[in-house]
């Protein structure tokens, strides 16, 4: 991880050490755990409801992000454009909208199944990389590059594909299809707006160049 000292104020950043962007964040960090302990709470009754370990492994996961919220560290710089929030938003939480309805072909359900348990170790690696850099919105906390990071620049989100379009495989249905377009698309435009961020950071060119794909090895 990279450190380096104060920038001057750049434009549509919020900056450290003013009261107001204070307050902001503290507000985002307790919407982002409460919204993560929701997601927890539904992942723990589908495991009480019907056993399996799948259900299990989403509230660990979900459990470790409102952790995560709470205790990241305050950020030099975080994008003040309204489209980098409704990105992190929609990335975010836009999975609530699929639906398990749809067909359920065996071979799909198994498929899915081996992309969601990938998507969810990749998570938790990646998680345990960033410590408390973890983020939401677009956001300067430092560079990192251990881990999952060393395989692609925005493991997370790679890791969000894979869980849903295991999801998508699970229950295949047009509706599904569109809403996993559109939430990955949101990643997308994540990741970018992340890199714009982060472009001043000491060692994040060299990172570009030793990392060269956002989401995909070999591919993007």
């Amino acid at each position: 991880m990279t450190r380096r000292g104060p920038d001057p104020p750049r434009r549509g950043w919020l900056r450290r050490g003013r009261p107001l962007d204070a307050i902001i964040r503290i507000l985002v960090n307790l919407l982002g755990a409460a919204g993560a302990a929701l997601f927890a709470r539904a992942s723990l009754q589908y495991y009480l409801d019907t056993h399996r370990l799948l259900g299990a492994a989403f509230f660990v996961e979900q459990a470790w992000f409102v952790v995560a919220f709470l205790i990241r560290r305050p950020p030099r710089a975080v994008s003040r454009h309204l489209g980098s929030w409704l990105l992190a938003a929609a990335g975010t939480f836009g999975g609530v909208l699929f639906r398990p309805a749809g067909a359920h072909p065996q071979w799909g359900v198994e498929t899915g199944l081996g992309l969601q348990v990938l998507g969810l170790v990749i998570v938790m690696m990646s998680l345990l990389a960033l410590g408390r850099s973890f983020g939401f919105v677009a956001a300067d906390r430092g560079l990192v590059v251990r881990g999952p990071y060393a395989v692609v620049r925005h493991p997370v989100y790679a890791a969000y594909l894979l869980i849903q379009s295991g999801y998508v495989l699970q229950s295949i249905s047009p509706r599904n299809i569109a809403v996993l377009v559109l939430v990955t698309g949101c990643n997308i435009g994540r990741a970018l707006a992340e890199e714009r961020v982060l472009a001043a950071s000491p060692g994040h060119q060299e990172y570009k160049t030793q990392v060269r794909r956002r989401l995909v090895p070999g591919l993007w």
